[in-house]
């Protein structure tokens, strides 16, 4: 096995991962849906009800006219609608909408009349209870809830059983909701707690097989990623069984979720209808004699997915709660990247410097594979005349060929799948970096250097239409940036070491890839795109200290 097989089974192989992985691996180690049950007859627990589509207005208009608690915290500004006492105005301080100077903030909920609703709520249903609705008003006692002072919410049904909601929040994304009702009546009734999140439309980030966007949660000890917006159907919906877990909507960056009692056991699941799609849970109804009262905790996420913060909730008693990001099958690889990717970021302040770092690290922690990689392609290069003309001699006899091919590699101490094996070794690494640079959203928005303003987004100096000066925008795949140019121009830089093919097609074949590949990048992050620069630089450079130091390589003849 030559250079040139080994480059191109490197180049197919790195095709396959960021084409297919994910699709193999769901077809030949399939996963089960954790806790999905048979759809019931009652297919949808207790809870809120899917609220007929009503006239769709702006946020600030939807604002107006409702009692609200103001929500004041270091990273979430918004507030609480004590009408139906949801959770319906949330926006996030530390995370911008686009990377212009005077961009608000990312906005996440929105009240139910609005044109981006997305709001969460909490209640209770239960036999023979007047329990309150959507129309209910609630009395506060703040008029703000900050991670220092909770606020109490109280109503009376005025028929003997009152309800409270005590809210907290701490200083990044999770509220705390404790749930009680007293009944003061002269007879039983049942109670059962729920929450619920509800969301006009699905989201706007498309859902692929490197990162599920949509329905999510945790069920039993596993996170269900199979769940997508067209599986909820109106009539069955998608439910679960659990004991404690999680339920919500993931988009690419951002989460809510509903985080239940973690003792309790839940009915879960999620439904659509109007045009909205609702995540909600329910704990088993209890039965509330006169003079007693029952309570329950829960929790509700609403931020960015944001690494060390989702892990800390985990190890807080949020169970698998780092896995809102979808990191797959290399997370045992992915996650340490990261990691050191952002101690990196931490240290020199720039998302651009730590990528070429951690690739100059990446490809330094890889030299001995590279070049044990080399040698054996070295060696492998001695023989090519041999082989050639044992191809020559056993043309008509291919069992023949294989048996002299197999004597020569055993007189000749040579391996020829050695070649090979650092190539599949380096695969998880460059798939590991991939996801890592794609998902996560520490690198959104971080600018590098010149016109790199946002490393998550495609390099925007598109020559196509001249920098911009042209007034067109060009189709996805002629919007060449200056990064890709330069992704293409270092891969047929390191072509052009390599010894040239003995087979024409090889020779085609390797003419066109780096150009074939400039135009398959374009899209992608410019982050991605930048690591992938420094390391064929760095490939290159390697390869020329390589070749010096094993001239077999290019020249059989000087072995």
């Amino acid at each position: 096995m030559d250079n040139q097989r080994n480059m191109v089974l490197a180049i197919v192989l790195s095709a396959l991962v960021l084409i297919g992985w994910t699709a193999l691996a769901d077809r030949f180690f399939p996963q089960p849906k954790p806790g999905v049950t048979a759809p019931k007859v009652q297919t949808a627990p207790a809870s809120a009800p899917i609220a007929a589509a009503p006239v769709r207005q702006t946020v600030a208009q939807a604002l107006s006219g409702a009692p609200r608690v103001t929500i004041e915290t270091p990273r979430l500004q918004g507030s609480i609608n004590l009408k139906g006492a949801v959770i319906d105005d949330l926006v996030l301080l530390s995370h911008k909408e686009t990377i212009k100077k005077n961009s608000p903030p990312v906005r996440l909920l929105a009240p139910a009349n609005a044109t981006a609703s997305y709001f969460a709520g909490f209640g209770w249903s239960g036999d023979g209870l007047a329990a309150p609705n959507a129309n209910t008003v609630w009395q506060a006692d703040a008029a703000a809830l900050t991670p220092e002072k909770p606020v109490t919410l109280r109503w009376d049904n005025a028929a003997g059983q009152r309800f409270t909601i005590r809210i907290s929040v701490d200083s990044n994304y999770l509220f705390s909701v404790e749930q009680r009702m007293e009944n003061g009546a002269a007879s039983a009734v049942g109670a059962r707690p729920y929450g619920f999140i509800s969301r006009l439309g699905k989201s706007k980030d498309p859902s692929s097989w490197t990162n599920h966007v949509g329905p999510i949660g945790a069920f039993n000890g596993a996170v269900n990623y199979k769940v997508n917006w067209d599986d909820i159907d109106p009539a069955t919906g998608q439910r679960f069984q659990s004991k404690g877990g999680w339920i919500g909507f993931g988009d690419h960056y951002w989460l809510t979720a509903l985080i239940p009692d973690q003792a309790s056991s839940i009915d879960a699941g999620f439904r659509s209808g109007n045009g909205s799609y609702q995540a909600e849970f329910a704990v088993p109804q209890v039965i509330v004699g006169p003079g007693k009262a029952v309570s329950t905790t829960s929790r509700l996420f609403a931020g960015a997915k944001e690494v060390n913060t989702l892990d800390a909730y985990e190890e807080a008693g949020v169970p698998l709660f780092d896995k809102a990001i979808d990191w797959g099958w290399f997370e045992i690889i992915e996650k340490p990247i990261f990691q050191y990717l952002d101690w990196l970021f931490k240290l020199v302040g720039n998302f651009g410097v730590a990528i070429i770092l951690l690739t100059l690290t990446v490809r330094g922690l890889m030299f001995p594979i590279a070049q044990r990689q080399f040698a054996s392609m070295a060696a492998m290069r001695v023989v090519q005349p041999k082989l050639k003309a044992l191809q020559e001699r056993y043309k008509d006899d291919k069992p023949k060929l294989q048996q002299e091919m197999m004597a020569l590699y055993q007189k000749e101490k040579i391996n020829p799948m050695a070649g090979c094996l650092p190539i599949f070794l380096q695969i998880p690494v460059f798939y590991a970096l991939y996801k890592v640079l794609m998902l996560t959203i520490e690198m959104r928005h971080q600018p590098f250097a010149l016109w790199i303003h946002d490393l998550s987004a495609p390099d925007p100096a598109t020559i196509i239409n001249l920098f911009g000066l042209l007034n067109f925008t060009p189709p996805t795949f002629l919007a060449l940036g200056i990064f890709p140019v330069l992704l293409g121009i270092t891969m047929w830089l390191q072509f052009k070491l390599n010894p040239a093919p003995m087979d024409p097609i090889q020779q085609q074949m390797f003419s066109i890839m780096p150009w074939i590949m400039m135009f398959m990048m374009a899209p992608f992050a410019a982050g991605l795109q930048l690591y992938w620069i420094m390391s064929n630089i760095l490939t290159i450079a390697q390869q020329k200290w390589l070749y010096s130091r094993h001239p077999a390589l290019k020249d059989p003849v000087k072995a």
